[in-house]
């Protein structure tokens, strides 16, 4: 299993009653899974692979850059354009205050405050911030 470098909340109503890692375990397990079964049965190009499922209670939102790095963002229903989000935040957020960060080492947990205020930042100024989940 990979390491979880960061995780974040925003507006998030029911826990799951499980630890964050056991929590990141599972969600690992699963997109492990779907990414499986994507590329086996998909009759399109195997490398947009798997980006998003929904139910009817949230959206569950997956961006892998070419590194191997993988963001995932749950979000209402309603949100749109999260690929995009996710893009941008890969580019602005994490590639400027993290991996630009001389004391950060990749693979480990990301524990600059800098990074987490301007992910913060970055999250409630987008437009799916006023949406219910996140």
């Amino acid at each position: 299993m990979g390491t979880l470098m960061h995780y974040a909340e925003w507006n998030r109503t029911k826990k799951s009653g499980i630890t964050r890692e056991e929590e990141a375990k599972l969600t690992y397990g699963m997109l492990f899974s779907i990414k499986s079964f994507v590329s086996k049965i998909s009759p399109h190009d195997p490398r947009e692979g798997f980006l998003y499922y929904k139910t009817n209670r949230y959206a569950l939102h997956y961006l892998e850059t070419p590194s191997g790095l993988k963001f995932v963002l749950n979000t209402d229903t309603a949100a749109i354009n999260v690929k995009e989000l996710l893009q941008q935040l890969y580019a602005k957020v994490w590639v400027e205050y993290v991996v630009r960060d001389p004391l950060w080492t990749p693979g480990t947990v990301v524990t600059s405050e800098l990074f987490q205020s301007k992910l913060d930042e970055f999250v409630k100024q987008s437009p799916i911030f006023g949406i219910r989940n996140i």
